[in-house]
């Protein structure tokens, strides 16, 4: 019995991984060493074009409408009313890039950031990134 999913499942055979794996040949041997020096655990990865990583937040474009906390899932952005700016957690977010569709001055874009959990709460906090590059989009 041929249904609607057959095509579609050849289909998806055929197209490329989106998914990149962790780089596990950069481990160090030890994990002590890990900790140590983070960074050298992870060189820098090549993300694809419509990879979605930290969300990236350019302060002075943003106009206060107030869109992208309607449309967030996760409740990963704050209004703060005094200034009529936004707050992003990026420790909330799920990365749907729904609020980077829908801004309508497009102060907030998808960076190509993978690697960005910390043991610091507020690390993850961003009150501005400032303008960024335009060249990863969701």
């Amino acid at each position: 019995m041929i249904t609607r999913m057959v095509p579609r499942l050849l289909k998806h055979i055929c197209l490329r991984f989106v998914t990149n794996l962790f780089p596990a040949p950069h481990m160090p041997p030890s994990l002590t060493d890990a900790l140590a020096e983070p960074a050298a655990l992870t060189p820098p990865v090549p993300v694809g074009q419509r990879f979605r990583g930290r969300l990236n937040y350019d302060r002075a474009k943003c106009i206060g409408c107030r869109l992208c906390l309607r449309v967030c899932p996760a409740n990963a952005t704050d209004y703060i009313p005094e200034e009529k700016k936004i707050l992003i957690h990026n420790d909330r977010c799920c990365f749907c890039a729904q609020c980077t569709e829908i801004c309508p001055v497009k102060c907030l874009t998808m960076s190509g950031d993978c690697m960005i959990s910390s043991y610091a709460r507020k690390e993850s906090v961003v009150t501005d990134t400032g303008p960024v590059q335009t060249d990863v989009k969701a």
